[in-house]
């Protein structure tokens, strides 16, 4: 059973920074590629930010590009979104999500894509 935990939400205000963590059970943690989503009120969920296998290869939707940081720490079995610059757009329910891959240097792009997902932690960025 792959388990998928996201912590880090809260509120900031507009211009501040926040990171997320998502830490992964029950699998080798390195097998998988990882991605950030979110969902904003009312909207469907997106794309946020992607990671290979080995961390050597990252992938940011347009909106967050510049701004957020993906990276991972495989002895910690453990994502990370840098989120900087925040913006009151930026409030959503934030997931990650893994899928498991052959190989180290693929990320994914797609929701479909992902075999696992976190049950989302809130980020509210006031104005």
């Amino acid at each position: 059973q792959v388990q998928l935990v996201e912590s880090g939400g809260g509120l900031v205000q507009a211009g501040g920074s926040q990171r997320l963590s998502c830490i992964i059970s029950g699998r080798i943690f390195s097998n998988y590629a990882m991605g950030w989503f979110r969902q904003l009120p009312k909207k469907e969920r997106e794309f946020v930010a992607a990671i290979s296998r080995s961390g050597g290869r990252t992938y940011y939707a347009d909106s967050v590009k510049g701004r957020f940081t993906i990276s991972r720490d495989n002895s910690k079995s453990t994502v990370y979104l840098q989120m900087n610059s925040l913006k009151p757009e930026d409030t959503a329910v934030y997931y990650c999500a893994a899928r498991a891959t052959d190989y180290s240097d693929d990320y994914y792009l797609r929701q479909f894509e992902y075999q696992y997902w976190g049950q989302g932690t809130q980020v509210t960025v006031s104005s």
